[in-house]
């Protein structure tokens, strides 16, 4: 039997997937697809990507991206599938939707702006104004709050960064104290993650113990990771090679260097900003369901 919430959900999910094409359109930015299918993925360390005849599924299309950054594009984004191994859940799947997003010249707090006015545009035009529920709770999606994760972990856990990372408690305590109070009631960017968390974005030149990174929270959904690209090759290289180092030892797949990205690398990668989101995700608050099953065909 058909079920009638499911195709409104897809419905909705085809509307927002509209009003985001439409708002980058009006923002100057390009529209771009890169490959699937690819002979080296970032080396993440706690990410499996999917084996593909000797290659890999992407689990972003973030290096390919900023391969055309390098070439002179200077805002692109894509809506596509990528592909993480063993994940599945409420909020996960082994296949998922991203839409991930780059800006030249632009500050990683400045994309945050950026990304806030594209969800409250995108409540504008899905619900008619930008207040919607989400399991019970009123969430006002045209106001926002920058929060470091220093006061995060004042505010909610009690404690400090450095008393998380000493009893090696920072993952668990941000998944169980922080993440449940993120985004409640308006949107959150949870930003400045410790320098040894900084994955792919650089250090703040005013503070280089943390990082130019954020993530969006929306009622305790996390939905995008953000960076201020770094963009020194020397340090971008040290840092591929310290993960794979770190998957080695910990048993996981091992991956070829990306040579490609790491050549782009060298030819000169701007300053830039980048943001990739999980639109399944996205798509579970703007339909008030709990599970991205719902909201996926």
């Amino acid at each position: 039997m058909r079920d009638p919430q499911k195709l409104a959900n897809l419905a909705r999910r085809s509307a927002l997937f509209r009003a985001i094409r439409e708002f980058f359109y009006r923002h100057d930015f390009l529209e771009v697809e890169t490959p699937v299918k690819i002979h080296a993925p970032a080396p993440e360390e706690y990410i499996e990507s999917v084996r593909a005849e000797g290659d890999f599924l992407r689990t972003s299309p973030e290096l390919a991206m900023k391969g055309m950054l390098a070439d002179g594009f200077e805002r692109i984004f894509q809506i596509g599938s990528c592909f993480r191994a063993g994940e599945f859940g409420r909020k996960h799947r082994e296949e998922f939707t991203m839409l991930e997003f780059y800006a030249v010249r632009m500050e990683y707090r400045e994309l945050a702006r950026l990304t806030a006015a594209l969800v409250a545009e995108a409540a504008r035009e899905l619900c008619g104004d930008e207040t919607l529920r989400y399991r019970g709770e009123t969430i006002h999606l045209g106001d926002f709050e920058f929060l470091t994760v220093r006061e995060a972990f004042q505010r909610y856990a009690g404690t400090t960064v450095e008393e998380a990372e000493r009893c090696d408690c920072f993952d668990e305590w941000m998944v169980t104290k922080i993440e449940p109070q993120l985004g409640r009631g308006k949107l959150t960017f949870l930003c400045d993650y410790p320098a040894d968390r900084a994955s792919l974005a650089r250090l703040r030149a005013d503070d280089p113990s943390v990082a130019e990174r954020w993530e969006l929270y929306i009622a305790g959904i996390e939905l995008g990771n953000a960076f201020g690209e770094l963009t020194d090759p020397a340090e971008q290289k040290a840092r591929f090679r310290a993960a794979l180092e770190f998957r080695a030892k910990a048993g996981m797949h091992p991956y070829p260097e990306p040579v490609e990205f790491f050549d782009a690398l060298d030819r000169g990668l701007p300053q830039s900003s980048g943001c990739a989101m999980g639109l399944d995700r996205l798509c579970m608050i703007f339909c008030d369901a709990d599970d991205i099953a719902d909201v996926r065909a």
